[in-house]
């Protein structure tokens, strides 16, 4: 058998296709396929009430929802430990400081109540990050930072196409960013977006992903651009490219089949491992979420022969993610208690998830899984 990747992208003739059209056309930056990206993105997710704005990659949508809500240097944001450094790195980006929180062991988000003992004068925003194939408690979330007035970025890189409490991921949040990288659940090569809620803000965030220029974007979705504007604010160069836009259509065209594979596969992992001693398994039944990830906990001391022993027998692992404390760079970062943080950084263990995986990678993996037990324990 081939070497099993954690990540393998689903690129088929469609994106390819999508991919030489857009290279036709010859407009190469920001033009129509953008603007319709938005547009289906809106649809997909049934946003109503909300805006989209696509930009270069999900970092560049945090760093550009810290700008929006105008976080300043010296205001502090309450992240979970457990995170990925884009987010962290968003909140420097902007002066501000990260304050790590504890995560809850039985879905891998924020603890909110461990949040709330956080909060102090200089809090300003809280991030609500989805994990892998769970959500997090987004009602509580918006319930602390209403009673103290506080804005919530929902990091939803993991969790595009799944649902809470029937409703769509995207469509509540006070700011929602999602991730199109390489190898989140459908790319665009690399992409990103923001959901927002005000006219007001989209056209902000239009002209920080221009460099700043008051450049109508209806205008470059016209495959055009303006040789006259105004800039009258900070800005990057964060906008989306046609190419990247065009294969982000493709690949939302197929996602009702990526969420029914990537769902069987989870499952099949769950009902191959579950009840396997030495081995915790994700606490879903992966019913309302597209997983973008499958993990499993394994104890510490186990975790690298067990990655040594699969990548031995073809088949590659992550580790989803080292805490943000652990990093030199925030090591003196302000922290709560972060006692189930540090317990998961240690023991968590990403495997091979793709969309249409084959059943019989997911058995193989499964099964040299429970091997590597029985000879442990055989030693």
């Amino acid at each position: 058998m081939e070497q099993i990747p954690v990540f393998k992208p689903l690129i088929e003739q469609e994106e390819i296709q999508a991919a030489v059209e857009s290279l036709q056309l010859g407009w190469l930056g920001m033009g129509g396929y953008v603007g319709k990206f938005e547009e289906e993105l809106k649809n997909f997710i049934g946003a109503d009430d909300r805006y989209v704005v696509a930009v270069n990659t999900g970092h560049s949508a945090l760093h550009l929802a810290m700008m929006l809500i105008g976080l300043q240097p010296g205001d502090e944001v309450i992240t979970p430990s457990f995170n990925n450094i884009a987010d962290f790195q968003a909140i420097l980006a902007v002066g501000a400081n990260p304050v790590f929180c504890d995560i809850r062991e039985d879905t891998l988000c924020i603890d909110v109540l461990k949040a709330e003992e956080l909060i102090n004068p200089k809090t300003k925003a809280i991030i609500s990050m989805d994990y892998d194939c769970c959500l997090a408690d987004h009602e509580a979330v918006a319930d602390l930072a209403n009673r103290y007035k506080i804005r919530v970025i929902h990091d939803a890189a993991h969790s595009f196409g799944s649902y809470y409490k029937s409703q769509k991921i995207g469509t509540f949040s006070d700011l929602c960013m999602f991730s199109f990288d390489p190898v989140k659940t459908i790319t665009c090569i690399d992409g990103g977006a923001l959901v927002v809620k005000t006219q007001e803000e989209v056209e902000i965030l239009h002209e920080m992903r221009l460099i700043g220029m008051g450049q109508p974007a209806s205008v470059m979705y016209g495959n055009q651009r303006a040789w006259t504007y105004d800039v009258n604010r900070l800005g990057f160069r964060y906008h989306m490219a046609n190419l990247h836009a065009a294969i982000g259509l493709s690949q939302l065209s197929k996602m009702p089949e990526i969420t029914k594979s990537r769902q069987k596969a989870c499952c099949l992992y769950n009902t191959l491992l579950s009840g396997v001693e030495h081995i915790k398994t994700p606490n879903s039944d992966f019913t309302d979420v597209t997983p973008f990830l499958y993990y499993i906990r394994v104890p510490a001391d186990d975790r690298q022969a067990l990655r040594d022993w699969l990548k031995k027998h073809g088949i590659d692992t992550g580790i989803h993610w080292q805490p943000g404390h652990w990093f030199s760079l925030l090591s003196n970062a302000r922290q709560g208690d972060l006692s189930v943080t540090n317990l998961i950084g240690s023991q968590i263990l990403s495997l091979p998830l793709h969309s249409m995986m084959k059943e019989q990678e997911v058995e193989y993996i499964a099964n040299m899984i429970v091997d590597f037990f029985k000879t442990k324990s055989n030693v």
